[in-house]
């Protein structure tokens, strides 16, 4: 049996197609929730003196652990220094990504819906960093020293070993790339795509 994709009109209707509530629900639910989980690691890690302090805890020693970061780029570090540039394209895409799924009714289908709402998800987490709403300041190391910070806070560290570290990130970024995968394999293999010569 397949998944009903697509909100069907019920029989006799006329007007405007209408979305299931069950849309609406499932996207809101993932964006805020994603959101709070991503906010509420962030500041319990950020609370701690000794990973302020430069410790590292190591939950798999040697491969994976909580380390403190402030990047004020891109995923990876990328765009060193363009915090704000970046927070205005996650304005952008807090915008647009309601507007295709609601009023351009992309949310029709389910697997876009669940798929955006993770996406919405590390978009509000990074932007609430991006806009200093945390409250952190530059330690007295820094150049920017009691200064408020503008930058992403990441605390998950994986590595191989002493040979390859991944730079660290947070849940957020880790929706993102959830919902930017399941966004490929969708574009991939949409839903009523069958194999086989037509």
């Amino acid at each position: 049996m397949e998944a009903n994709w697509a909100a069907e009109k019920p029989a006799g209707t006329t007007g405007p197609e209408r979305l299931p509530k069950s849309r609406y629900v499932v996207f809101v639910t993932i964006a805020v929730v994603g959101c709070a989980v991503d906010l509420i690691t962030k500041h319990l890690v950020f609370a701690s003196p000794s990973l302020r302090a430069g410790d590292i805890w190591w939950q798999w020693p040697g491969h994976a652990g909580i380390q403190l970061s402030l990047n004020d780029g891109a995923l990876f570090g990328f765009g060193h220094g363009g915090v704000w540039f970046f927070a205005v394209l996650a304005v952008l895409a807090a915008i647009a990504i309601p507007t295709w799924l609601f009023i351009f009714k992309a949310a029709r289908d389910a697997w876009l819906t669940f798929a955006l709402g993770c996406v919405m998800a590390g978009v509000l987490g990074n932007l609430h960093d991006r806009l200093g709403l945390h409250g952190e300041k530059w330690p007295q190391s820094m150049p920017r020293a009691g200064q408020t910070v503008y930058a992403v806070r990441d605390w998950i560290l994986w590595q191989v070993n002493d040979h390859w570290r991944w730079p660290n990130f947070n849940l957020a970024d880790s929706l993102l790339v959830v919902g930017a995968a399941l966004l490929f394999v969708h574009a991939l293999w949409p839903p009523g795509k069958t194999a086989g010569p037509s």
